[in-house]
């Protein structure tokens, strides 16, 4: 099997690949854009990359992101999208994990790459320390071919147990997932999707896959912004957002007719969802996960109107189950953890980790939620502790370990307070060590040193100790009242 850029190239040479639109001066085909594909899998193959090796790129969301996504697959590498937002000590632990044979950068990146990379880095740009892309040699290459059972991304997503997991995407799950929501969505040949969401994050990336697969166009915007936001939904029928990106849409004046917004990265608020339906603008809610190369259920707008509440039916080929802590499925009505299974469903994380959320009904998710009589899927909330905010996941325990590492702190819990905004915001519980007074605004730049922004906490509190249950454990439930309270 060829890479899908190269058989839509070949099906359809002149349709529009990637729209004029901020950085893209003029529509690029889809021939054009194989050109430059295959210009850069050759620098990348110049560099060594090749079959069953790995491409890590640290960027934001760009044209030359689109390239790289591409040019993986004409080698036959795994992408390994990392989050641009983290410390070079986070990159770091994440390139040791699945040991690339390169690492593409860009400017705003480059000082946190070249601090945590041991292999070759190479710049998007030409400027800087790290040697820019378009001064490799390219070399020849031969193409691979490739099974549905093979390695096409590798992201990382932060779970409840430490380090942020490494989920294993197969061809065939990327492949499974986009045409089971083209499917629910009603994609058209004429569709244009904008891009406003960070490539890193399933949510951004999938659309640069799936839109190859459709033959439809792409808009691109580099850094999210309300206002460059509806200027390019002018010119686009569908984008996907996290709640927050859609309020401030919605915020920054009328927004231009568009076929449906396809939300997820957290649940939506039913005053956020009634308040864009009342604009006319149709939102699809949608319940998915990395685990799943993007969505699993989603409610078309229409139905979305009727049940306000429900993320709709799983997509084709995908099972949605109830369970209770034994895995019995649960009765319709009935709230449980919901556990997934299907062709889009990840076969398993790097080294094998968290096996144990496998059990025979598929993947538990760690999320609850029900299903209706009709079958539609409700999620209610986690079963862990994770912490969603503005699409972003935060393990606690991570923001925790490294407020402990603090010299002023003797203890901490961390938790998620509600936020309007951001759905959740991080907030921590800290217990002063002995003779110390650390200030909220010293342990913040603690915690900016070593961790992405979006994990440092944006409410601290103090206390002489952590409220504990009759079992000794950390009582979150309390700590989240005391924070809510002031501290």
């Amino acid at each position: 099997m060829r890479d899908w850029l190269a058989v839509r190239a070949d099906a359809t040479p002149t349709a529009t690949a990637l729209r004029a639109f901020g950085p893209i001066e003029a529509d690029r085909s889809y021939a054009e854009l194989d050109e430059r594909v295959e210009r850069l899998a050759g620098r990348l193959a110049g560099v060594g990359v090749g079959v069953d090796d790995a491409v890590a790129i640290c960027a934001d969301t760009r044209p030359g992101y689109v390239e790289i996504v591409h040019a993986a697959q004409r080698l036959g590498a795994a992408l390994v999208p990392i989050n641009a937002r983290q410390t070079p000590a986070e990159i770091e632990r994440q390139l040791d994990r699945v040991a690339p044979s390169a690492v593409v950068c860009e400017r705003d990146t480059e000082a946190a790459v070249l601090e945590a990379a041991d292999a070759d880095v190479l710049s998007l740009e030409a400027s800087g320390e790290a040697k820019p892309l378009s001064d490799v040699s390219p070399r020849r290459f031969d193409l691979p071919e490739w099974e549905l059972d093979d390695p096409l991304a590798v992201l990382f997503t932060s779970g409840t147990t430490g380090d942020p997991k490494g989920v294993i995407l197969t061809l065939g799950n990327v492949l499974a997932s986009a045409t089971a929501s083209a499917f629910r969505l009603g994609l058209r040949g004429d569709d244009c999707w904008h891009v406003p969401l960070a490539m890193y994050h399933m949510g951004g990336l999938a659309p640069v896959y799936r839109s190859v697969l459709y033959g439809t166009a792409l808009s691109i915007q580099r850094g999210f912004d309300p206002g460059t936001t509806r200027e390019a939904l002018s010119g686009a029928s569908a984008v996907s957002l996290v709640p927050t990106m859609l309020e401030r849409v919605l915020d920054s004046g009328p927004v231009p007719p568009v076929r449906f917004v396809l939300l997820g990265g957290a649940p939506c608020p039913p005053a956020l969802l009634k308040r864009a339906q009342r604009r006319d603008v149709p939102v699809a809610p949608t319940y998915g996960m990395t685990e799943t190369a993007s969505q699993i259920a989603t409610a078309r707008p229409e139905e979305a109107r009727s049940h306000p509440t429900a993320v709709g039916h799983p997509l084709m080929f995908a099972e949605v189950a109830i369970v209770d802590e034994a895995g019995v499925p649960r009765e319709a009505g009935e709230t449980g953890e919901i556990v997934v299974s299907g062709p889009m469903v990840t076969p398993g994380y790097l080294d094998g980790e968290t096996a144990e959320q496998f059990i025979n009904s598929g993947l538990r998710t760690g999320d609850c939620g029900y299903r209706d009589e009709a079958g539609r899927v409700y999620v209610t909330g986690r079963a862990d502790e994770t912490i969603l905010t503005g699409g972003e996941n935060v393990d606690p325990t991570e923001v925790a370990s490294v407020l402990r590492s603090h010299s002023g702190v003797e203890d901490c819990a961390v938790v998620g307070l509600p936020d309007d905004e951001w759905g959740e915001r991080v907030a921590a519980l800290v217990v002063p060590a002995d003779d110390a007074d650390p200030s909220t605004a010293a342990l913040e730049a603690h915690c900016r040193d070593r961790l992405a922004g979006y994990k440092t906490p944006r409410t601290v509190g103090f206390a002489a100790d952590l409220p504990r249950t009759a079992s000794g454990t950390v009582d979150r439930a309390a700590v989240v009242d005391r924070l809510a309270d002031g501290g």
